[in-house]
């Protein structure tokens, strides 16, 4: 009697087991194939550290979901182990339960995009990241050399080392780590254009490349010329000339910059001041290209020693100072209403205007930038004069 007593009790057993486990997994179902309450598109926020019960409790509060216990025991006998990606997630009216788990296993975050701009300097490059709401900002209050310390590059000056493109993020990526991402994207098209450079370039490392590469990045208004004026800063160099570039001047004047440039401006010795300097001046001035860097180590070669803006962006390369100040005199004091940036780099008394002291070769639209502090650092080498060079006069 007492074994029937015990097999039947087994047997209830089993049978209540089953439906528990019959209306668990019914729960569960159910649990999963419900609809998001929502009427439009929202985005579900996945800050980093979350966890799936932390989440599915907060849609339950939020009242976009119920049944939060029961997906919760789904996802710990199922998806055990199983992390949810930090970033925002689309939650689409008609999307149930189970799809928005998809998205979650597939890490398929809302992505944004921030763009890093060719010819920028490091300060506008701090400012876009900090104005962008949907980065961490962690780099506030910080020096330029804190910045660089924190992303793992102590000691190394900033400018210039940042490739500009258009970088993907998902809410909560921080401003260090989109800085590294750039950092380490320029030291890859570098090294790349580096290992394919001419033979005769004059940089004995690719950092004196990058300085170089953004003198034609600055002075470049049509991509095709790129290769032009680089081979005329080359050039220049091999002869011993200086480069006489006014982006240097405007970058070693810092905020002092206003829109004009004078002649007491290109006379005035900054480390930066190629119409006082030999050479390349000690650091890049802005953030380049890889067209630019490809420029830079190689340059076309040809006889032109000097280069000057028609006004639409793009020049007329001469060979001596003679065709050179006919052109200054056509394209410069002839300036248009919507004149763009030219570089004139050497300007005689007979072609300068008489009384205007702003030159016409300055650029007039490039927006103030503060003076870095430059640490002690030699111009790259000038190879010892092929020819005498010639004459320049200002």
């Amino acid at each position: 009697m007492r074994r029937k007593l015990l097999l039947l009790l087994l047997e209830t057993g089993l049978v209540l087991a089953g439906l528990l486990l019959g209306a668990s997994a019914w729960m569960i179902h159910s649990a999963l194939e419900q609809p998001l309450n929502i009427t439009q598109e929202e985005l579900l926020d996945v800050p980093k550290g979350s966890t799936p019960t932390r989440t599915f409790l907060g849609l339950e509060t939020d009242g976009v979901i119920k049944d939060a216990f029961w997906l919760r025991v789904y996802w710990r006998f199922n998806l055990a182990g199983t992390p949810i990606h930090s970033g925002e997630y689309r939650m689409q009216p008609g999307m149930t339960v189970n799809g928005l788990i998809d998205s979650w296993k597939r890490g398929d975050v809302v992505q944004y995009s921030l763009t890093l701009v060719e010819g920028w300097n490091f300060h506008q490059v701090r400012a876009a990241l900090a104005k962008d709401e949907k980065i961490e900002q962690t780099l506030n209050g910080l020096s330029d050399s804190d910045v660089m310390a924190k992303i793992g590059h102590k000691g190394l000056f900033p400018e210039g080392r940042f490739f500009p493109d258009t970088y993907r993020f998902v809410r909560g990526m921080s401003d260090a780590e989109l800085l590294k991402k750039a950092f380490d994207r320029l030291d890859e098209v570098l090294a790349k254009e580096w290992a394919s450079r001419s033979a005769d370039v004059p940089y004995t490392e690719p950092y004196q490349a990058l300085i170089m590469a953004s003198l034609v990045e600055k002075e470049t208004g049509v991509p095709q010329e790129r290769g032009q004026i680089a081979g005329v800063f080359v050039r220049r160099m091999a002869l011993g000339m200086q480069l006489q570039t006014d982006p240097t001047v405007i970058y070693g004047l810092g905020d002092r910059y206003t829109g004009k440039l004078t002649r007491a401006h290109l006379k005035e010795p900054t480390a930066y001041n190629t119409y006082v300097i030999p050479g390349l001046p000690p650091t890049p001035i802005a953030m380049v290209g890889r067209e630019a860097i490809h420029a830079a180590l190689n340059p076309v070669e040809g006889t032109s020693l000097y280069f000057v803006a028609r006004g639409d962006g793009s020049h007329v390369f001469s060979d001596d100072l003679d065709a050179h100040n006919n052109a200054v005199r056509e394209y410069q004091l002839k300036r248009r209403a919507d004149y763009r940036s030219s570089p004139a780099p050497a300007l005689t008394p007979e072609a300068a205007p008489a009384t205007e002291e702003a030159l016409p070769g300055a650029s007039p639209d490039t927006a103030p930038e503060a003076l870095p502090q430059v640490p002690a650092q030699e111009p790259a080498p000038t190879p010892a004069p092929e020819a005498a060079a010639p004459q320049n006069t200002q």
